[in-house]
């Protein structure tokens, strides 16, 4: 849960939380992670580099495969496709909400959407950043194509969701 903002923007912190929780209901599986916009992750037009985003987002999937218990995920599913929608800008100190979600698990590959929200920050509201979708792929390790998921993965997410 997302606690209430020191610039008192508390219920506007609190709208963030439900949209990611609202967010993270609609796909078969989700994590989220809050972060801040560091000085590494700004650019010299003073807000975030367009990378940090990805990062958020690549985190967010990391966290979800180990809350899965699914480690395996890791060095097997490249990314074969991805876009990113920019709706407004992150500065250096704001507090990031990302949310990540399965939408759908095929055969050999499986679907994500993500949304990066920040949080009120000197004088400025809650706001939706970024969001997007990816695809990634099953390649096991040594493989030149995909294959089918194993098990292993196939199992963790039925026990989170009703795929």
């Amino acid at each position: 849960m997302i606690g209430k903002s020191s610039d008192n923007g508390g219920e506007k912190a609190a709208a963030v939380a439900d949209a990611a929780g609202e967010f993270l209901a609609s796909g078969v599986a989700g994590s989220v992670l809050e972060r801040h916009i560091e000085w590494i992750d700004t650019d010299a037009a003073g807000h975030q580099h367009n990378s940090v985003v990805m990062r958020f987002v690549e985190a967010a999937e990391a966290r979800l495969f180990r809350e899965l218990g699914v480690v395996s995920y890791f060095g097997n599913a490249p990314r074969v496709r991805h876009e990113i929608d920019y709706r407004a800008k992150l500065y250096f100190g704001q507090r990031v909400t990302t949310a990540v979600v399965i939408e759908h698990v095929g055969s050999s590959s499986m679907s994500f959407a993500f949304k990066v929200w920040g949080h009120p920050h000197e004088g400025r509201d809650s706001v939706l950043a970024a969001e997007g979708r990816f695809v990634t792929a099953c390649v096991p390790e040594g493989a030149e194509k995909s294959s089918p998921w194993p098990e292993t993965v196939l199992a963790a997410l039925k026990q989170r969701s009703t795929i």
